[in-house]
């Protein structure tokens, strides 16, 4: 596992990092212990939640809470939640105080706005998050789902205020998904903000599981999320999986590993998050991260 810093701050975060919205969802808690019990022997110190994640609401960030509740010494994790919209600065303060009661911590690593926020103004947002990390209930501030203009937006807010930056961003990507390349991904290097990618497998879309005209599968994160599927159901998407599967039958490589490694070897991107079901699917981030890719294989993948 390799570690780097979480934007301009001291925090070093994993490589991959695991994605908990699955918990309290698509699995249960035993389940959700098992697989935060691998991704911590493995050496996955970042672990991502939200308040809506869980199916109720707070239900992800309640399991880890309990899990961590249960160890004899809180392990050495980085732990970042998100506050859906509206950001309002009661709204922000009230989540992050619910936050840290499921969690059962006194402080949240990484606290992030989980989407832009149209109706509240960016200052009001700003402060409330600078006021949290003034009162030492979070330690870090991130966006997730933003655009490059509303981060470059808040970060100039932030530093004309003389507060803290946002130091991530968590935008989704993978070889189907890559709107990011053209402005998020070089804002963020000239920036030096992280980023904390997610959907690296498009929702299981880059498995290889569908065919053009299969039905979406039971159980599935397509049919949990269906309003993923307009962007990956579509003949470029199609073209991109038959010939990742050429590739990876060529090199003997399984499919997702391949994907996984694609996302893996972008420079700009600090961590990947992994959505686990089992331990299982650790163990498949580990062997795409072990697999590698070179420069080459990488633009040829780019090229699909």
């Amino acid at each position: 596992m390799r570690y780097q810093f979480l934007g301009k701050s001291n925090l070093a975060v994993s490589s991959i990092g695991l994605g908990c919205v699955t918990f309290g969802r698509e699995i249960d808690e035993a389940a959700a212990y098992t697989i935060m019990d691998r991704a911590l022997e493995a050496g996955i110190t970042l672990f991502d939640t939200a308040e809506v994640y869980g199916g109720n609401p707070g239900r992800s960030e309640e399991i880890i809470g309990r899990w961590l509740a249960g160890r004899r010494t809180r392990p050495q994790i980085v732990l970042a939640t998100k506050v859906r919209p509206p950001l309002g600065r009661e709204r922000i303060i009230a989540s992050a105080e619910a936050s840290l009661r499921r969690l059962q911590v006194e402080v949240i690593d990484l606290f992030q706005m989980h989407a832009w926020d149209n109706q509240t103004p960016l200052d009001e947002t700003l402060e409330a998050l600078e006021l949290l990390a003034q009162q030492g209930k979070v330690r870090h501030v991130g966006f997730s789902n933003c655009a490059a203009w509303q981060l470059c937006k808040a970060l100039w807010y932030q530093e004309r205020a003389g507060w803290g930056r946002l130091e991530s961003v968590q935008p989704p990507y993978n070889l189907v998904v890559r709107d990011i390349e053209r402005e998020l991904l070089p804002l963020c290097a000239d920036q030096q903000v992280s980023v904390l990618a997610y959907s690296p497998l498009g929702s299981g879309f880059l498995t290889g599981k569908y065919r053009p005209g299969g039905e979406i599968l039971k159980g599935t994160r397509m049919e949990i999320v269906p309003g993923t599927i307009p962007s990956y159901f579509h003949d470029a998407g199609f073209r991109i999986v038959d010939g990742l599967r050429r590739k990876a039958e060529q090199i003997g490589a399984p499919i997702p590993a391949l994907a996984l490694a694609w996302v893996m070897a972008e420079p700009r991107v600090t961590s990947v998050l992994i959505g686990a079901r089992s331990a299982a699917q650790i163990d498949q981030a580990l062997q795409a991260d072990a697999l590698g890719i070179s420069a080459e294989l990488r633009a040829e993948l780019s090229a699909l």
